[in-house]
């Protein structure tokens, strides 16, 4: 947000979603509450330009002497006394907690008990900030844990110093700007209200000490960066985009300040078999015609290795099959494991010999399947010519009671024969088609 011009004209207490009579606490917590939902890293309802929005007033209402002159004047009276929040780049955020977040941006008013509105630290050893690294992990090692061997650059006392900024023989004093307290106070003018801000102290960069020779390594920071090797412990069942907390392995606060955090955010590499869904696993399995007509058993790719799966008969492609607990285990063993779902796919073979045509052809015959369709289906029907009831009733009852006879006599023999061929038939086809040892 612009310094001098408020990005929004909406009014402060209705951004928080508090009276105005409310308390500095219940404005923190409704503050806190709000920004959890709001904060871009939130996939279900972050909203940046409202978290900006919700940043600015809180600005404003957590500082008393901002508050009193919002409240006497509006806007105008805390013109020119916000930051630009607009300036903050919300992703350089990503993967660390909300309370982090909020400290960084507001300092330990918003993380501990304290309540100011001032952006400035307190004086003392000042804690290191945190550090994100990504770690990219397979399938299997996300399924079932591992250990991975990692590296960081982070800031660390400076081994020629040994942390205190001073070159050797240079003296140190408390610093005078700010009498040791690492923080100065500012005129901030507000319309007609003169207020102090609180700032980190310009000379000593608060830290309340200044020496008169800096150390050349770490110009007087008293910190370098250096590599720190240590290895991870991954947990069986973490998902991708997991985060993993690392105490103290964060960069090293300045003279004698704590480390910071370490965040490892996971990223787990897409497996060629195998689709996750929570604990699922899915996978795609294709049987061949003469199995999915007959059933039987095949082996199926499972996090395990190769498990038996039993095909029934007359199975449909599409149709789906249950392997119980073949799945993901449980984040740190808390509840079941998971199952692991079999998509059938009937594969339709697109070359075929000539045996396997004429097996095929004979098959289509058995069932009464034409494979062409007939010209004279697509004719239609003529009108049936009227006959003389007298003349022609007898004869046709007779007529239809001869080809009735014939037609049953007939088609019993056809019977009788089809029967036979099809035991024959269907031998052929299962032995053609019958799933090797390969399948």
């Amino acid at each position: 947000m612009p310094t001098g011009n408020m990005s929004t004209n909406k009014d402060y207490y209705e951004v928080i979603g508090v009276e105005k009579t409310a308390t500095p606490e219940e404005i923190k917590k409704a503050f806190r509450r709000k920004a959890r939902a709001l904060h871009p890293d939130n996939k279900d309802s972050g909203d940046e330009k409202a978290f900006k929005e919700l940043a600015e007033a809180y600005e404003v209402l957590s500082d008393q002497n901002k508050r009193s002159a919002y409240d006497r004047y509006g806007h105008e009276g805390v013109k020119g006394a916000s930051r630009r929040f607009d300036d903050v780049d919300f992703s350089s955020f990503a993967g660390f907690g909300m309370d982090d977040i909020l400290e960084a941006l507001f300092g330990q008013g918003v993380r501990g008990g304290g309540f100011g509105g001032g952006f400035g630290r307190s004086a003392g050893p000042a804690q290191g900030a945190h550090l994100k690294h990504d770690l990219q992990i397979d399938f299997l090692e996300a399924v079932f844990g591992c250990e991975k061997k990692l590296d960081v650059s982070r800031l660390d006392d400076c081994t020629t110093c040994l942390g205190t900024g001073a070159a050797a023989g240079s003296t140190v004093s408390t610093c005078t700007t700010c009498n040791g307290a690492g923080q100065v106070k500012e005129l901030v003018n507000m319309l007609f209200v003169q207020t102090y801000q609180i700032t980190t102290c310009p000379h000593c960069k608060g830290h309340g000490k200044k020496v008169d020779k800096p150390c050349r390594d770490c110009r007087g920071d008293g910190v370098t960066r250096k590599k720190k090797d240590f290895t991870l412990p991954v947990p069986a069942g973490i998902a991708d985009g997991s985060r993993m907390r690392v105490a103290g392995l964060g960069d090293k606060g300045p003279f004698g300040g704590p480390f910071g955090d370490l965040f490892v955010i996971i990223h787990v590499k897409p497996h060629k078999d195998f689709v996750r869904d929570g604990n699922t696993v899915h996978v795609k399995q294709t049987i061949s015609f003469s199995m999915a007509a007959l059933g039987g058993e095949i082996l199926v790719p499972t996090v395990d290795g190769s498990k038996i799966l039993k095909i029934p008969a007359g199975i449909q492609s599409g149709s789906q099959l249950l392997m119980k607990e073949y799945g993901v285990p449980p984040l740190q063993g808390q509840g079941r494991r998971g199952d692991q779902i079999v998509h059938v796919v009937v594969n339709t073979p697109t070359k075929l010999s000539g045996d396997h045509r004429e097996l095929f052809k004979k098959l289509a015959e058995l069932h009464g399947e034409s494979l062409t369709v007939d010209p004279e289906a697509l004719k239609e029907p003529e009108e049936p010519k009227k006959q003389k009831k007298d003349a022609t009733k007898s004869g046709t009852h007779t007529a239809l009671k001869e080809s009735e006879d014939g037609k049953g006599k007939a088609n019993g023999k056809k019977k009788t024969n089809g029967e036979e061929k099809e035991d024959t038939l269907l031998d052929k086809i299962v032995d053609a088609f019958r799933p090797k040892n390969s399948e």
